[in-house]
């Protein structure tokens, strides 16, 4: 059962990026003249936009990961801080691609990971 509702997160994952763009993102951005103008432009703004949307589904793969790796046994701290911190880091890349590091959200991702991964415990 958690298998198939780990597919099933990251199906649904899959379709939120790729039918939200083509039927929602694309056709908002063909209306820039109604976007916010922000630093100059509509261009951040498409960018904020266009990474907040997929970020979601990089959440919810994630959880897809975390809900099959629970379905062969429990996961420890420091599987689990992986995750989240892996999570972080590949969130702080969105804002640097989509709106060229002009969103700081990405200072705040890369922390999180950076700590995340930092605070696993080290040994074997």
């Amino acid at each position: 059962m958690l298998v198939t509702a780990a597919a099933l997160i990251w199906l649904t994952g899959l379709a939120h990026s790729v039918l939200g763009e083509r039927y929602i993102l694309i056709r908002l951005f063909r209306r820039a003249d109604s976007l916010p103008r922000l630093l100059g432009g509509t261009a951040f703004t498409v960018g904020t936009l266009r990474f907040a949307w997929h970020l979601t589904t990089v959440a919810w793969w994630a959880l897809a990961y975390v809900v099959y790796a629970l379905a062969h046994g429990p996961l420890s701290r420091d599987e689990l801080l992986l995750v989240i911190g892996a999570t972080a880091l590949v969130s702080a890349v969105f804002p640097l691609v989509f709106t060229r590091g002009r969103h700081l959200s990405w200072v705040v991702f890369l922390a999180v990971g950076a700590l995340l991964l930092a605070s696993r415990s080290a040994g074997p």
